[in-house]
């Protein structure tokens, strides 16, 4: 490794603990870590890898709140943190082309100028990179309107487990030609190839935005408000959903200006001059009904900043409540929110531990966050009991287990109750075929036979 990457190759202490950690606060040791610089090394260090059994595990900045980035099984931390070039902007066809280390915050900002944007807007834009967001399928609150990471990409660039560069996709954005491995590495959490370059769909940013604020009696008159707003034809650029809980921690903790419900929606819409006011007009309407206690609208960007006060306090004010969270994004239909939130609710009463629920209401992807003391061994155990009564209950309300962190680790073996043997199979031949070897990633995303 060391004729490879030179002082890139590094096997002092600090390093081996700085990259065998990421943002779940779990960590283990790998021998060494790397950090190459072009696609040629990192197909080297697979191939060198293979050779020798080694385990990869590829890294971006390390936000994954699952484990995916965690060398349980020793070997090589791959870190892309210095393969961060925009190698291509072409605002004409509306892509751009970037190495895996590129920080989603930096590309927008490069996009900026050229009146663009990269639709995925994590929390965690302004320090997860590129290659992170496509590995785990990132999405962020515009998803409701222009999709996830795997809805906006048109090609790949990856090493196989075999250490050979392969292509997907191409710089059209209609393609009908052979397998989609584009969407199917997409999402894959570095299991079956590393991406090296990614081409991004690229949109025009809106002119301009406009929100507004609803307030509810209880989740059900919300969830009824969120169905009617995505039924009619103008679509939310986001739409967001606070639990009483998040309200209550929200105005307490965080200092927002909010007065006490059941239930909160923020909408966002966005246009230019003669359409927006239309588009603000239509989705007020459709929050309007039973159980509606407050609506405040932002016509303008200065009091729309002031409404989404409320939502930007909320991770703060959680992490002065506990040290400890266990943070899911499950999904389920927007039909089935009252359920999924009646059900956190219950849970939160049956462990003696603060839920709460909140997130992107308009694709039924709710953050629930289980907070509790990690020096208490009670809570510890409770918050653990917790979480696969959270993830039964998804699933029984014809959820699935993530809708933008992935699986990584701590969902692994929930992959049995969300699938059946023959699926697993299938998935398990597809990951063979990419990795015959078994050395990327290893333990990640699927369960053992």
């Amino acid at each position: 490794m060391s004729a490879l990457l030179g002082e890139y190759w590094r096997t002092d202490d600090l390093s081996r603990r700085g990259y065998g950690e990421d943002n779940s606060k779990r960590y283990a040791l790998p021998v060494g870590v790397a950090l190459p610089e072009t696609r040629e090394q990192v197909a080297s260090l697979v191939r060198v890898c293979r050779r020798h059994g080694v385990p990869i595990v590829a890294r971006g900045a390390g936000t994954s709140s699952t484990g995916a980035a965690i060398p349980y099984s020793g070997g090589v931390v791959l870190s892309f943190e210095r393969m961060n070039r925009i190698l291509h902007i072409q605002p004409g066809d509306r892509y751009a082309v970037v190495e895996p280390g590129v920080l989603n915050g930096d590309l927008q900002r490069a996009l900026a100028p050229h009146g663009l944007f990269w639709a995925p807007d994590p929390a965690s834009a302004d320090v997860s990179t590129i290659g992170g967001n496509l590995a785990c399928n990132a999405g962020g609150p515009h998803a409701v309107k222009y999709g996830t990471a795997r809805d906006n990409v048109l090609a790949l660039t990856a090493v196989s487990g075999t250490g050979e560069v392969i292509h997907s996709g191409g710089l059209t954005t209609k393609n009908a030609t052979g397998y989609d491995l584009t969407r199917l590495l997409v999402g894959s959490e570095g299991t079956l190839a590393l991406i090296v370059e990614a081409t991004l769909k690229l949109l025009p940013l809106p002119p301009q935005r406009a929100s507004l604020r609803a307030l509810y009696q209880d989740v059900g008159s919300a969830a009824a408000a969120v169905m009617r707003v995505m039924t009619q034809p103008i679509a939310p650029a986001m739409l967001e959903f606070m639990d009483r809980a998040c309200i209550r921690l929200a105005r307490e903790v965080g200092g927002a200006d909010i007065p006490d419900a059941g239930a909160l929606l923020m909408i966002e819409v966005d246009g230019d001059e003669a359409t927006l006011p239309h588009a603000l007009e239509a989705v007020t309407v459709a929050a309007r009904g039973a159980g509606l206690l407050t609506l405040d609208v932002a016509p303008d960007e200065a009091s729309r900043e002031i409404l989404w006060a409320a939502r930007k306090s909320l991770s703060p004010a959680l992490r002065t409540i506990a040290a400890g969270k266990i943070n899911e994004d499950v999904v389920v239909p927007v039909s089935r929110i009252p359920e999924l939130v009646a059900g956190v609710e219950a849970m939160a009463t049956e462990f003696n531990l603060p839920i709460v629920a909140f997130g992107h209401a308009g694709n039924g992807n709710l953050h629930v966050n289980i907070l509790f003391d990690p020096a208490d061994d009670g809570q510890c155990q409770r918050a653990e009991a917790a979480l696969p009564r959270l993830f039964a209950l998804t699933l029984s309300l014809d959820g699935t287990l993530s809708g933008e962190h992935g699986i990584g680790v701590t969902k692994r073996e929930f992959m049995r109750d969300a699938f059946g043997t023959p699926t697993l199979d299938v998935m398990r031949a597809i990951k063979a075929a990419f990795d015959p070897d078994g050395i990327l990633n290893p333990g990640k995303v699927l369960p053992a036979r």
